[in-house]
């Protein structure tokens, strides 16, 4: 019996074993990525932002990319015309508060007799335009023609199926969410709307029913608010160079403003990409892809040798949509 044993053993130790395949991490999933599923971003939805040089005098260049239709086009709208008329140009970083956001405009704003004039013909957006509502059965074929919000109109008819299997565990502002169009979104019923991640951009405004111009922006530098989704505009989010606008000195005044003017970051320029010579170009992980889907499990199921237990699952904002330039 001995015997037996210890030739089973040995034939077992001869026999060479089946190579496990190896776990991917997101990275790796979206480095393997084909090119077929990268959409790229056209330069005229592109917002570029040169700050003032720092300390050592390198140059600080912040890249957003603006929202498709239908989300905040009025606001949209807004900033093409204040980025046409150079607005910016000048302003400053007026307002950075810690693990929550930084804002850029006319540190003057509130000053009637000092603030710069806002240029002709800005809209002005009602509060509804926070929220955009579909009627799954007569306005599903308009969304779907837009490219937006697929995945999260399947998941309102049905809350089965790739949502559960990306987020598992539920979400505490919302009923459903998802990835659709290249954008983080959230739903209820027959309402969605884009969600306050880390590096979004919206707009700021005073108390409602103001919605705010577009020339007073912020962008999310913390973890994320979700508690201002549905109470100001989304319009963007950065998709390269946030680390010029996290990195700043916080401001010591009341929520993150500056007290001096010497204190602030200057803004050389705000233009449209179209405008930039020589800009990079730009493309995202197309959200409906097969490699995101493996993707947004990864990084929801860490399985890779560093982890030991898979989360079993993730809060959108930790999902970010990856972005790359074109080499």
């Amino acid at each position: 019996m001995i015997r037996n044993m210890t030739a089973l053993a040995a034939l077992a130790l001869a026999t060479p074993a089946l190579a496990a395949e190896p776990v991917l991490a997101p990275g790796e999933i979206v480095a393997a990525a084909p090119k077929a599923d990268w959409v790229a971003i056209a330069p005229s939805d592109l917002l570029v932002m040169d700050l003032t040089p720092d300390a050592k005098a390198k140059p600080r260049r912040v890249v957003i990319q603006l929202m498709p239709p239908p989300f905040s086009q009025g606001w949209i709208g807004n900033i093409r015309k204040l980025a046409a008329a150079h607005w910016w140009d000048g302003l400053s970083v007026n307002r950075v508060q810690d693990n929550y956001v930084g804002q850029w405009g006319d540190a003057n704003g509130e000053d009637k007799t000092k603030a710069r004039a806002l240029p002709d013909g800005l809209a002005t957006m009602p509060e509804g335009d926070y929220i955009l509502r579909i009627d799954a059965n007569r306005n599903a074929a308009t969304a779907l023609a837009q490219g937006m919000a697929r995945l999260a109109l399947e998941a309102a008819m049905d809350a089965s199926g790739d949502l559960k299997s990306n987020f598992p565990a539920g979400d505490s502002f919302a009923e459903l969410t998802a990835h659709a169009g290249g954008w983080p979104f959230a739903a209820s019923g027959a309402n969605y709307w884009p969600v306050h991640c880390y590096g979004m951009v919206g707009v700021g405004r005073d108390m409602p029913p103001d919605t705010g111009s577009g020339a007073e922006l912020y962008t999310v530098i913390g973890h994320a608010p979700r508690h201002l989704d549905r109470n100001i505009a989304l319009f963007g989010r950065v998709i390269e160079g946030i680390e010029h606008l996290s990195s700043l000195p916080r401001g010591t005044g009341a929520l993150g403003f500056y007290e001096t003017p010497e204190e602030r970051t200057g803004i050389v320029l705000v233009r449209l990409g179209n405008e930039i010579a020589a800009l990079p170009a730009y493309e995202y992980l197309s959200t409906e892809s097969a490699t995101f889907a493996r993707y947004a499990d990864a990084r929801a199921n860490r399985r890779d040798a560093f982890f030991i237990r898979p989360a079993g699952g993730a809060d959108i904002c930790n999902i970010p949509v990856p972005v790359r330039r074109v080499k």
